[in-house]
């Protein structure tokens, strides 16, 4: 039986409690657990690149990590794949800083690490690599002569051509990403988005989902990355540490709007928070019964971008408080900190309306974990952007335009009066979806797909024989 050999920027290593124990983490563990394997990664690690990779196993599964050296993390992770490819991926060409010495440096890294999985992987494995930081990762391997089946899954929205072009090395990322044999995608606009820009420079053949650009052959597919409602809503449902009890007490009399996102100016935080501003402008009757709690950790503080965004709420968050604050009532709760993910579960519980509202965003699990975390007896109300992949599930949120702060604050204000009976039938549309599309569902049907695909080697020896007696074929 062919193993698993996982490969994603960051690994997360068993015990090591700086590893994040997310989606992504579960989802891949389920795929290694019923496989056995092995998870190659960066261990976050700057030093002798040099080093022996860092191996450890439990069972069937085996984690491998590398070090980079400072040259190499700065290029490849730094400057390519969070200065070039992130912001333009999201739609943000005017963050895009391009140079060619890091376009180098992104594809060397993608080599030297290629060569450090070669002699790890075994014949019949499958390969399933993760994210934008690896995108040129088979096209390294085939010059290899790896014929392996490789998956590749992109968790960040694909943009269109005109976005995507306007990135100088765009025609080589692109026939490099046709080297994998199955790319998986959030949503079919990323997908179809990805088919665009490739037949915007070759000729593209396509049967199905099954297609041929630069004569590579490979399939593409949508798999909605999912979660574990049932492990959420047992978090969500435990015993209230004393300061959760505290809080929920200062909530007795209020109605509880809150938000969890990571600083990053693809959340659209400024936009939301204008949106709040223009709910207690127009709907003054919420004025001392809501509170609306923004909970941002700062992400890559060193970067000016998410400077400049930090600056921006801290001063939005000043204004709104200072103009419609009362005696006894602070209408924002702006916390720039890291929470325990379990704590955030029963937060959500607790809340009245989530908003989650981005300007563009792969998937945000945040929106489903809002969901899963809901008393469906009393459930709150889900405000979602509909430039979130989750917008194409989670119908029966109050879908908005972030751009547009008065339907956010309409949105809110029907949220925030909704009906028990609206809210329990909308929460039930909702947790039935996240139920059946699970974390587990998504790793499944990715590794299935991808197992039907006939390896390359297969297909060379096949090709080997009609050549050699073509009477028989």
């Amino acid at each position: 039986m062919s193993r698993l050999v996982v490969v994603s920027n960051r690994i997360s290593v068993p015990d090591d409690k700086k590893a994040s124990a997310g989606g992504l983490a579960v989802g891949i563990m389920g795929a290694l657990k019923s496989k056995g394997g092995l998870w190659f990664g960066w261990n976050g690690k700057i030093g002798d690149e040099n080093a022996p990779l860092e191996k450890v196993t439990q069972g069937n599964i085996s984690w491998a990590s590398f070090t980079l050296n400072e040259q190499d993390h700065e290029h490849y992770y730094n400057q390519f794949s969070n200065a070039v490819l992130w912001p333009a991926f999201h739609y943000r060409l005017d963050l895009v800083t391009f140079q060619r010495e890091c376009w180098e440096g992104y594809l060397r890294v993608n080599s030297k690490l290629a060569d450090k999985l070669l002699p790890l992987v075994k014949e019949d494995d499958d390969i399933w690599v993760h994210d934008y930081h690896l995108l040129p990762f088979a096209s390294e391997l085939r010059k290899r002569n790896v014929n392996n089946r490789i998956g590749f899954f992109l968790h960040i929205p694909f943009p269109t051509p005109e976005i995507f072009n306007a990135l100088p090395p765009h025609a080589e990322l692109l026939e490099q990403l046709c080297d994998y044999d199955l790319l998986g995608f959030q949503t079919e606009n990323d997908r179809l988005a990805f088919l665009d820009c490739v037949s915007a420079q070759t000729r593209l053949t396509t049967r199905s989902k099954t297609h041929t650009a630069w004569g590579k052959t490979f399939r593409t597919e949508v798999y909605p990355i999912g979660i574990e409602p049932e492990e959420i809503a047992k978090q969500a449902q435990g015993p209230l540490p004393p300061k959760l009890a505290q809080l929920k007490a200062e909530l007795k009399n209020l109605k509880n709007i809150f938000s969890v996102e990571r600083l990053d100016y693809s959340k659209g935080l400024p936009e939301r928070f204008q949106a709040y501003e223009a709910l207690l402008e127009k709907f003054p009757h919420h004025h001392g019964k809501i509170r609306y709690t923004q909970i941002a950790p700062t992400s890559r503080g060193d970067v000016q971008a998410y400077q400049d965004i930090r600056h921006q709420l801290e001063t939005a968050a000043g204004r709104i408080n200072g103009q419609y604050g009362q005696l006894g009532w602070t209408p924002l709760y702006y916390l720039n900190q890291h929470f325990d993910r379990k704590l955030l579960m029963k937060v959500f519980r607790y809340s009245d309306v989530g908003l989650v509202t981005p300007l563009r965003d792969g998937m945000n699990l945040v929106a489903k974990e809002f969901v899963a975390a809901q008393d469906p007896e009393n459930p709150g109300v889900l405000v979602l952007s509909q430039f979130a992949g989750a917008a194409n599930e989670l119908t029966s949120a109050l879908i908005v335009n972030p751009y547009d702060r008065d339907e956010v604050a309409a949105a809110l204000d029907r949220a925030l009066k909704m009906p028990l009976a609206e809210r329990i039938s909308r929460h039930a549309e909702m947790l039935e979806i996240i139920t059946r599309n699970d974390i587990h569902h998504w790793q499944a049907q990715f590794m299935s797909d991808l197992k039907r695909i006939t390896p390359r080697s297969e297909e060379s020896q096949m090709e080997s024989k009609v050549a050699a007696f073509p009477k028989l074929a």
